[in-house]
This record gives C-alpha cells, sequence and structure tokens, in this order.
C-alpha cells in the first residue's frame, strides 16, 4: 500500500468514508454533518454518497443525540456522532458518563455499545472561551469509555478506523490546529492500535510526552534543540485512557529526565495523572523533578495575543528544559 501525503482532515474523511463502505452498520450524526459537510469540512462529500440514511443530520441537541447513538449501538448500529465543538461536550457528558460507559457492566456483559464520538478539541485562530477548550480532562477519569488523541494525519485514519470496529464507547479527541497540516498516510485499510502510546522520535537526553496539537510542537523543540547537542526522546501518547505506562515508563527510565506537555489546562489534566503514575513507579529512575507544561488555568481569550499567552509555545518547552538540564 502507497503512502501519500495528505490533509489530516482529509485522513478523517477517507477512514470514515472506508468503514461507512464496509460495514452497513456504521451512521454518523451530528449538526451540519450532511451537504455543509461538517463545520470543518471533515464529512464533505458523505452524504452525496452514502444519502440521509446513514448519515444522520440532528438537531442542536448534543444530549439528545448522543443519546439515540447509545440506544443505536445497543441495538447493532455502530454510530459514529461528531460533537462539532469539544466545548459542547458537556450537553453530552451525560450519556457518556451514566450510560454508553456504563451499560455493559450494568447488564452483565449482555449488551455492548459500539459508539464512537469524535470532536474537535482545542485553541484556534480566536474562537473564544467556549469553542477553543481542550477537555479531555473530563473525559479520562470515566471508566468504560477509552480516549484516544491522534496527533498525525496517519493516526487521524488509523486510529479512527480502529475506534469504529472497537465493541466498546470510544471519544476520538482530533484538534482544530491538526485538520490542515499534512502527513504521509497510507492507502486502503490501515488499523492502528487504540492503546498503544509512539515513541515520535527517539533520544537520551530527556523525555518529552506530549499528545494531540503539541506532539508536532515537541517534535519542532526537538529539531531545534538538535543544534546544542541536546537529544530529547518525543513520546506521543495517542491513547490518554487507557495510558500506555509501559512506553511512557521505559522513556523515563532511559532519560531520567521528563517534562509533560498538553494544551489542556495544567490543574488537573491528563499529564497530572501521567504525572502521578510516574511518580508511583519511576521515582528511583529520576534525576530530577517531573515538569508539566500546560495551558494556564484561564478560559481561552478571543485576543489571538491573549490566546497565544495562555497556550503553551514552544518557548516555554525550552524554558522547561533548561531548568531541567541545571540538575
Amino acid at each position: 500500500m502507497a503512502d501519500r501525503e495528505i490533509y489530516y482532515s482529509k485522513a478523517v474523511n477517507e477512514a470514515l468514508d472506508e468503514e461507512l463502505a464496509r460495514d452497513e452498520t456504521v451512521i454518523l450524526m451530528g449538526e451540519d454533518i450532511g451537504c455543509y459537510g461538517g463545520a470543518f469540512g471533515v464529512t464533505k462529500g458523505l452524504w452525496e454518497k452514502y444519502g440521509a440514511r446513514r448519515i444522520w443530520e440532528t438537531p442542536i441537541s448534543e444530549g439528545s443525540f448522543t443519546g439515540i447513538a447509545v440506544g443505536a449501538a445497543m441495538m447493532g448500529l455502530k454510530p459514529v456522532v461528531e460533537i462539532m465543538f469539544m466545548d459542547f461536550i458537556a450537553l453530552a457528558l451525560d450519556q457518556l458518563l451514566n450510560s454508553a460507559s456504563k451499560l455493559h457492566y450494568m447488564y452483565g456483559g449482555q449488551v455492548t455499545v459500539p459508539m464512537v464520538l469524535r470532536t474537535p478539541g482545542g485553541a484556534k485562530g480566536g474562537y473564544g472561551p467556549s469553542h477553543s477548550q481542550m477537555l479531555s480532562n473530563l473525559l479520562i477519569g470515566i471508566p468504560g469509555l477509552k480516549v484516544v488523541a491522534p496527533s498525525t494525519a496517519a493516526q487521524a485514519k488509523g486510529i479512527l478506523k480502529a475506534a469504529i470496529r472497537e465493541p466498546n464507547p470510544v471519544v476520538v479527541i482530533e484538534n482544530k490546529r491538526l485538520y490542515p497540516q499534512k502527513g504521509m498516510v497510507p492507502e486502503g485499510d490501515v488499523v492502528l492500535p487504540l492503546e498503544k502510546a509512539v515513541v515520535a522520535s527517539a533520544g537520551e537526553d530527556m523525555t518529552l510526552v506530549s499528545y494531540s496539537s503539541m506532539t508536532p510542537v515537541c517534535l519542532a523543540v526537538k529539531n531545534a534543540l538538535l543544534k546544542a547537542g541536546i537529544n530529547l526522546e518525543v513520546v506521543d501518547l495517542v491513547s490518554l485512557q487507557p495510558i500506555d505506562t509501559d512506553t511512557v515508563f521505559a522513556s523515563v527510565r532511559k532519560t531520567g529526565r521528563v517534562i509533560l506537555v498538553e494544551e489542556a489546562c495544567t490543574t488537573g489534566g491528563v499529564m497530572a495523572e501521567v504525572s502521578a503514575l510516574i511518580s508511583e513507579h519511576c521515582l528511583d529512575a529520576l534525576e530530577a523533578p517531573i515538569l508539566r507544561v500546560g495551558a494556564k488555568d484561564v478560559p481561552i481569550p478571543s485576543s489571538l495575543a491573549l490566546e497565544k499567552i495562555v497556550l503553551p509555545q514552544a518557548e516555554d518547552i525550552v524554558t522547561a528544559v533548561k531548568q531541567l538540564r541545571a540538575y
């Protein structure tokens, strides 16, 4: 199978197209995903190809259509729900927390809920406080729910295909800043593991752990610091729940120093959990304190200048690297 360079958004579209063609039980649900093609153009062309029987346009009622998806999944369909902005996931949280994630357990394994919820998180271009949040922290503490956050176009396709075939509910966090980024993606039916982290770039001096939009930033920092003789290892979590601790711990034990980077607010985030896990299991390997780099604990401003101040930047990671090297 040949690789081609395509946009992240196109990789998501390709995954949906291939799974709709492969399995007639797959349906899409969401706001403006039909003839309009989705708020970010991710479902463009699918309504024309598969029609209203497979592509369900919904009212602006995230809780209602997520609940419909739970019921449809229990009855044998494989719904893929799009929440237009991750900020709106709060409206669907009751269905995820009290239905989708629990019903398999409550009925002693007699039912499954094979549904996917896709949503673009993160800030881009001054969308403001209610359209810019990375709310991964709201999801990782829900037992029975798998949460993934692809950082490359190849992951966006392979992880989404795996999520659609998974018998349990999966939330796929995409990122608005990643949609226009290109990457090499294999043609055809390539499915990636849902629960594995990836060593995006090997190194020996220090470990950077990240996910989603911050992984390419960490890779850029690594390339910049190579000129100064600093060789960072970049670990891309990919799976936020469960966390692939084997890959993370192996890297931390190798380098002895770790910086945890995410776009979400620093307090109570995914990296707070990763930090706790490293402290519990790798304390003897650490040669310096664990550092976290994340968004400031404030709502995302509409001002582009203020948005940049709130979000973690490459310079913040470089500062953390210099701080760790001092130990």
